[in-house]
Formats: C-alpha cells, structure tokens, sequence
C-alpha cells in the first residue's frame, strides 16, 4: 500500500519489510528493479521536474528517508510505518547480503569513499561480496566514453545489489536510464552513504537523527552547500503539506 505526499507515492513498509522485499528480489534473479529513498527535498523537486517524478512513479520500492516525511504522513492523517534512512537501508543491506552470499557494487561517492566504505564493510563482514567500486569523473554523465566504461565495469562483475551514491536527482537519471541495460536485480539510490559509512562526513548524534534534526546537524556542518535546501526549501515544504491538507480537508467537508 502507498500514501501521498506532495504527489509522491511513498511505501508503507517497516524498514524490516523493506529489506526483506530487496533481498527476496534479488535472490529470485527477477527482472531489474530500482529503489527511491524520498526526503523532503525530493518531494520540492519532483513539483517542477516532471521526468523526475516519473521516476518515482515507475520505483520498485520508494521509501521514507527523512522525519519530515513520517511527520507530513501523519498531518495528512495517513502515517507511515517508520523512517527507512538510506544510510542505514546500505548499511543493513550490506551485512544481509554477507549473509546470504549476494554480490554488491559500489558506485559513485566522492574520491576514496567508495573504497573506504567498502573497506570498513569487509572488516565488519569479512563474508560480504564487494564485486566492485567505482566514483566516476565529475561530468561522467555527459560522456559517453565514461558512461560505457561505467556499464561495462557493473555488468562483468554482475552484482546482485547496486549502491548508487551520485547524489539525487543525478542518481536517480542515472538508474532510470541504465537499470534495465544493466539487468542488476536492484539499484538503489543512497546519496552521501558512502561518505558517512567512510566517515569523511559525520553524521548527526543519534538523538538528532531520533527527533528529525539531522538537517539541521548538517547545516551547522556544511553551511555553504546547504543552507539553501534548508533556509529556503524547508518552509516550502511546510507550505506544500499544509495546502495538501487544506485540499483533502476540503474533498472531505464537499463530499460530506
């Protein structure tokens, strides 16, 4: 079952669920499918780029990432299961697929993370299957040269599970435009993941991540790229759920 939040369809799946319907595709070898992790952020993006939000439409799974989005869930009197974090999603995902034998491919990150995620990860679980990593040049996706080089290097090593850490809505363009020709069972888009796993960026205290304050953590930490998504993108936010509200409070009094 999905809810709607500012014309996104979200899961509702446990997190638990959720990576049990990742590893159960991809142990079946089924077709190739591809996950969203939405945040508040996506939500204001997908409102003025159209091919973005077919993206979504046409997602696997598409899973809540961020508090803001259980909190607009339950004002819209339609509340979610809990917070599937990607971080957390890649990370629980890893120390599964150790466990049932399943290959992953890390893609994307800035230099070094990938490799240092996967190095992290190996020492945690020395079973894991890390078929292979790769952060491409800045400017990949307008070289076609670059671009082959990357599906070459993902098909010969046919990983079960693609992490794809390109930041969003790159990462997203890039999955929709190559899962297919991939046939990898499940890409998933992480964002920072890599970063944070790697520890080259730090994440917010727990009781931050507990109480939907990890925005505000990472504003204090990187002021200068985003303040704009958080100065300006949060009240937008704000103002997108409140008028969804005042839509079905409206429906609901008409068709009373």
């Amino acid at each position: 079952m999905k809810i709607t939040i500012g014309g996104a369809k979200i899961d509702k799946y446990s997190f638990d669920e959720v990576v049990e319907r990742i590893v159960e595709h991809s142990l079946s070898g089924g077709l190739p499918e591809y996950v969203v992790t939405p945040n508040a952020q996506h939500i204001l993006t997908l409102q003025k780029d159209t091919y973005f939000r077919e993206i979504y439409d046409k997602a696997f799974l598409s899973v809540p990432d961020g508090v803001p989005l259980l909190w607009a869930a339950k004002i819209l009197k339609t509340p979610l299961k809990g917070r599937v974090n990607g971080t957390d999603l890649f990370e629980r995902l890893s120390c599964v697929a150790a466990e049932k034998g399943l290959r992953v491919f890390l893609l994307g990150g800035r230099p070094g993370a990938a490799d240092k995620a996967s190095e992290i990860l190996r020492a945690r679980h020395p079973n894991i299957k890390i078929v292979g990593t790769y952060c491409p040049a800045y400017g990949f996706e307008s070289k076609p040269t670059e671009l082959a080089l990357i599906n070459s290097k993902i098909q010969a090593a046919a990983p079960h599970i693609l992490f794809v850490g390109l930041g969003a809505p790159k990462q997203e363009y890039w999955i929709y435009n190559n899962y297919q020709k991939l046939g990898v069972p499940i890409s998933v888009g992480i964002g920072v993941s890599f970063e944070l796993v790697a520890g080259m960026v730090q994440r917010a205290p727990l009781w931050m991540q507990k109480r939907g304050l990890e925005w505000l953590f990472r504003l204090i930490v990187e002021p200068k790229r985003l303040w704009q998504r958080y100065v300006i993108g949060n009240p937008r936010f704000i103002w997108l759920i409140f008028r969804q509200r005042l839509a079905v409070s409206r429906l609901n009094w008409r068709s009373f």
